[in-house]
């Protein structure tokens, strides 16, 4: 009986990068995949480039796939707190062809070694990235990482 894959997720919201960066050497994660869809963020150090680079510097491989990412309207929802909205838009997403295949990468590069998913929000219960996992994830084991 071969053990359930086990997919971390982390959000950056209310943290320092060395933290960030701590919270993940300490779980064993060897790659974030960021499933934002826009890899921008007003926090220092969080965007896509920077955020690469600073993996880079803790032996932390990076990936975007931007088709896990949720549309605006999703975003706003969740802004609101309106996680019925959220959930509604993500769904939508998840029955593009893009965002099955990227799903797909997502389960395979999490098999391939220790993977966190990676978005904004702290709380992994008012994020897409929870929902990416029910939707998509079974059988995995999740581990919410927080800082």
């Amino acid at each position: 009986m071969t053990n359930p894959t086990k997919i971390f997720t982390i959000g950056y919201e209310a943290t320092t990068m060395a933290d960030f960066l701590s919270a993940l050497k300490t779980a064993g994660v060897e790659r974030v995949i960021d499933v934002r869809a826009l890899p921008l963020s007003r926090r220092p150090g969080f965007s896509k480039s920077s955020l690469a680079a600073s993996l880079r510097g803790v032996e932390i491989d990076y990936v975007h796939l931007k088709a896990l990412g949720t549309p605006k309207r999703g975003r706003d929802a969740a802004k609101k707190g309106d996680v019925a909205t959220l959930t509604a838009v993500y769904d939508e997403q998840l029955e593009l062809p893009e965002a099955q295949a990227a799903a797909a990468i997502m389960l395979g590069l999490a098999a391939d070694k220790p993977s966190a998913l990676l978005c904004y929000e702290r709380d992994p219960c008012h994020c897409h990235r929870t929902l990416l996992l029910r939707a998509v994830g079974e059988g995995a084991e999740v581990v919410d990482l927080f800082t």
